[in-house]
């Protein structure tokens, strides 16, 4: 959004009527605006569809400006008046005041490792040459970037030997990034800052240069909206000019997405161009032999592969290639195509959720019914070793160089605060590195996973979180939260978000819904396209659940989620409004018909299908999408919308027109309001004071319209 001007201050008065009175916190009726509609219609298929706030989708209009700082006043002013706002503040900011420390991996001669000494609105960038020693030196810190603290880091990547190193920042939480290289010695920017990088890592090679992706420089004005059609891979050699780099894929096969990485002797390009989120077409290229062009190992966008290792010609590829839980594969650089592959890890009943390497030995990342089990093999596949977890929740990190010794890996759980062990690779004895100190008693809480029935009879699991010995008696404020979609597992792990859940009363329950990633590809795939209405069929089944065992009954039930997990709270509330008794949809996809126009929306198709591609998907879209399926005289649970004003994923538009409908249909006393938060985007680099902010009025709506206190 621009900066507000006093002319869209005065559009105000001429954009919204006032209406739809409805009582307020402290008791004084509150009035929140009417949004004006214009005449916009679309057909599709002989089927006129009414867009009357497509208006809203012009993020850079004074109209759009004005629409936000009006509807921002009426929430911020219902949110400011909940008696109780101050002490749920209080208690969520006790409980992200505490020191976070990340695994620390070895980039030449030392160690770094991001920490956040607790408020710190981004977490600080530190290295050592002994992780046991408290010597330790401040290498970046990105609270220095902004004085607001929405300038982020978004990755950190070290040449080889560690000499030189490449950070992206974003800016106010925009997928679009800068990149800078420094001299790690002497900490001195090195050559040129590159600008307008997209979805990208960067790969080094060598110390000549790096590899990285992105899309062309959008027009003036269009950075946060417009539709990002190809990616192409570049390479940028040190002290050169970004104007000079050239373009090493993407000229002639033109892809939405593609990523580029070497292998770990920088011996083999290899290359992943895609069309949506899922499934992938494969290259590589030999880069000893200066005659070698790009193989094409894999053709199509069926499935997914990543090339994971190699030993001189042997290469190592994780697919999932006739092989819906996943394996591993074992070919050679002359003969790399699918017909020549041989199994060295096979497929199991587990999805074999990662797969990496160090110490000359491969780490399986296993999800057993969503939680981890790890295997150490070595690299002819041989069993070695399990890896002994401290419970059941999430390990991540088992990867290095292969002259490593050791490596350090976190584990977390809902109970279980992210903590640092350090892994002896040739002995498999874990020990703890680091452990955090929450403000809270984990041992006051118990986690259970149970499997319900979804609508056709699919067995869905849900993990489920609360105070040991609370009594089921149908009146506990219970938040329920799911995604379901993109092949993305959601496992138990900790979150200060949902400690202050649990910490203020409540109960928390995640359902791992089909269309994630918890059973393999045929999960994925099973809440897809023409089959996504299952996703919200084992929601809506996950709260009845809830319901029918007395954890709560409905006007004490929150659903929530995020991005597409948006979509499947305005996909719920739209189609069960009794089920709930407040809905919290984040950053959401709301149009269903329109999602593919706006930045990397049209990468979703491979999940969501377009209403442009056929007459029955079209009708499938157009039959769920939470904007179009709003009704008028309908009584919708309260509902807080969230979305940010810098949101280039899931434009802000989505929750825009959502937001207006929702209040011109809705027939009920509950507020149905929309929160914009400014300088931030989907949700990645956002600062900790405004994660405290947001998730304080969160929790206090939630539990304000539940007619719930906090507890003491």
């Amino acid at each position: 959004m621009k900066k507000k001007t006093l002319s869209s201050l005065l559009l105000i008065s001429l954009l919204f009527i006032y209406c739809n009175r409805l009582p307020g916190p402290s008791g004084v009726d509150i009035q929140y605006p009417e949004t004006k509609k214009v005449d916009t219609v679309d057909t599709y298929f002989g089927t006129e569809v009414a867009d009357p706030y497509r208006w809203l989708e012009d993020d850079n209009s004074a109209e759009t400006e004005a629409w936000v700082e009006a509807q921002n006043e009426v929430t911020y002013s219902y949110l400011e008046e909940i008696p109780f706002r101050d002490q749920v503040e209080e208690r969520v900011k006790a409980l992200f005041d505490y020191q976070r420390v990340t695994a620390p991996n070895r980039h030449g001669d030392y160690y770094y490792y991001y920490k956040n000494d607790g408020l710190q609105d981004q977490s600080v960038y530190y290295r050592t040459m002994d992780p046991d020693s408290d010597k330790e030196e401040v290498f970046l810190n990105p609270n220095e970037f902004s004085e607001d603290g929405t300038i982020s880091m978004a990755g950190t990547f070290f040449s080889k030997d560690g000499s030189l190193m490449t950070y992206l920042i974003s800016d106010g939480g925009s997928d679009w990034r800068k990149a800078i290289t420094l001299n790690t010695e002497t900490k001195e920017m090195v050559g040129d800052t590159l600008t307008d990088l997209k979805f990208t890592g960067v790969s080094w090679r060598g110390n000549e240069g790096f590899y990285y992706s992105s899309y062309e420089r959008p027009e003036e004005g269009e950075a946060l909206t417009a539709a990002n059609q190809n990616h192409k891979v570049y390479f940028h050699e040190v002290g050169t000019l970004q104007s000079s780099d050239r373009v090493v894929f993407g000229d002639e096969v033109r892809r939405r997405i593609v990523s580029a990485y070497l292998t770990e002797d920088e011996r083999f390009l290899v290359l992943s161009a895609a069309q949506g989120t899922s499934g992938n077409e494969l290259y590589i290229n030999d880069l000893d032999n200066p005659e070698s062009d790009y193989i094409q190992i894999i053709d199509d966008f069926e499935n997914n592969h990543q090339v994971i290792h190699s030993d001189g010609d042997r290469l190592l590829i994780y697919t999932n290639r006739e092989a819906p839980n996943y394996q591993i594969v074992e070919t050679t650089i002359d003969a790399p195509e699918p017909a020549n592959w041989e199994a060295l890890i096979p497929e199991s009943e587990n999805v074999l959720n990662n797969a990496s390497t160090a110490g000359s030995y491969l780490f399986l990342n296993y999800l057993e019914d969503a939680k981890s089990a790890v295997q150490q093999v070595n690299l002819s596949g041989e069993y070695v070793r399990d890896v002994e977890l401290p419970t059941i929740g999430s390990a991540s990190g088992f990867s290095g160089e292969a002259d490593d010794e050791v490596l350090y890996y976190t584990f977390n759980s809902f109970t279980y605060p992210r903590t640092v062990f350090r892994y002896h690779i040739e002995s498999g004895e874990s020990e703890l590195f680091k452990q955090p100190n929450v403000a809270f008693d984990p041992d006051r809480y118990e986690t259970k996973q149970v499997f319900y029935e979804s609508k056709d009879g699919t067995e869905v699991p849900m993990f489920i979180v609360h105070r040991k010995g609370m009594e089921r008696n149908a009146n506990h404020p219970t938040l329920l939260y799911g995604y379901g979609g993109f092949n993305i597992s959601l496992t138990p792990s900790f979150s200060t978000d949902w400690i202050s859940w649990l910490e203020l009363g409540g109960v928390f329950a995640m359902a791992n819904l089909r269309g994630g990633g918890e059973y393999g590809e045929e999960w994925h795939e099973a809440g897809t396209k023409m089959q996504k209405q299952n996703v919200f069929d084992d929601f809506i089944a996950a709260g009845e659940y809830l319901l029918q065992q007395d954890y709560t009954r409905s006007s004490k039930l929150a659903i929530m989620g995020g991005s597409n997990g948006g979509l499947l709270v305005g996909a719920t509330m739209t189609q069960r409004p009794d089920l709930a008794g407040v809905a919290i949809p984040q950053v959401g996809v709301m149009d269903m018909l329109r999602y593919h126009k706006f930045t990397i929306g049209a990468a979703w198709a491979s999940d969501y299908g377009r209403a442009d591609e056929s007459e029955e998907m079209f009708h499938y879209l157009y039959d769920y999408s939470p904007y179009h399926n709003l009704e008028p005289n309908t009584e919708y649970p309260a509902t807080l919308i969230t979305t940010a004003d810098h949101d280039d994923r899931v434009v802000p538009a989505h929750s825009f027109k959502f937001a207006a409908r929702l209040q011109e249909y809705h027939s009920g006393d509950e507020p149905v309001l929309i929160r914009i938060e400014t300088r931030a985007g989907h949700g990645a680099g956002t600062p900790t004071s405004k994660e405290i902010e947001q998730l304080t009025d969160i929790y206090s709506f939630i539990l304000y319209n539940m007619n719930e206190k906090p507890e003491e």
